[in-house]
């Protein structure tokens, strides 16, 4: 049973004049445990794939499942990381690692045993009492991690959670992620615009189409899985063939770009199967 299911996913935002159609024919099993990067073009739909797996947009047609149950509503053992980390800036380090578990209400032993556990996990554990402000971008992102490994999740969803990041200090938090999902055997779904970073980091790399987005292609990456495998001759060469798959797809949708925009009637039509 696939721990995350799109099933012939259509997703339109409606605007007053006009409509946008994101996904389109959007299909993917992701099974438990399993280490997924999602690849693509701007605004081809990555963001939006994510947003309806966290329960916080619903699709126009098909369905979107978990361990086998439609995703209506956000869900407690499903934990989303966006761009902007989601930190409460009124809040210390401690307070912000304890607030997810303080929202599912959690007893207030065990919102203590997990909280101090995530921080240790994240190298946070010395600056606990400190607020988010006072923290260095990595360690901003190294506290939005340990929000969600408080939860004890099985689906981590990452939202471009290291573009704001500097080379070297990327890589340490690749390899940060890389252990914790060693550790906590999740399902891993991570967007991404980096190709290094989809194959470091996915077991699987979902390459999605032009907008309307949907999977392109698919490639395996057996060899993910370790630190050292930055350096290995197999990881260039799954880059090589990553950025060769975005090629493709790159030229295959120019001249195109303004198809998934209509107004009226048309965007109707365009979103029914029926």
């Amino acid at each position: 049973m696939p721990m995350l299911s799109y099933k012939d996913v259509f997703l339109t935002y409606r605007g007053t004049a006009v409509s946008v159609k994101a996904l389109s024919h959007f299909s993917l099993d992701i099974d438990p445990g399993e280490p997924v990067a999602i690849i693509g073009p701007s605004g081809c739909g990555k963001s939006t794939a994510l947003l309806l797996a966290a329960g916080l947009l619903q699709p126009t047609d098909g369905e979107v499942s978990i361990a086998a149950s439609k995703v209506t509503k956000p869900r407690f053992e499903t934990a989303l990381i966006l761009q902007d980390f989601g930190l409460l800036p009124w809040k210390t380090v401690y307070d912000n690692a304890a607030l997810g578990l303080r929202v599912r209400k959690f007893k207030r032993s065990e919102i203590r045993q997990r909280t101090e556990k995530a921080l240790q996990q994240a190298e946070l554990a010395d600056f606990a009492r400190l607020y988010p402000a006072e923290l260095s971008g990595g360690m901003r992102q190294r506290l939005a991690l340990a929000r969600a490994l408080a939860l004890d999740v099985n689906l981590l969803l990452m939202d471009e959670p290291l573009s704001a990041l500097d080379a070297l200090l990327r890589e340490q938090l690749q390899d940060l992620l890389l252990q914790l999902w060693r550790t906590s055997a999740y399902a891993q779904v991570l967007v991404t615009h980096s190709i290094e970073e989809a194959v470091f980091l996915g077991r699987r790399i979902i390459i999605m189409s032009q907008r309307p987005g949907r999977v392109a292609h698919i490639v395996d990456n057996p060899g993910m899985g370790s630190t050292d495998f930055r350096g290995e001759a197999a990881f260039y060469t799954k880059c090589q063939e990553v950025r060769a798959v975005l090629t493709a797809q790159s030229l295959k949708g120019a001249g195109v770009a303004g198809a998934d925009v209509a107004t009226g009637a048309n965007a109707d039509a365009g979103v029914s199967r029926a």
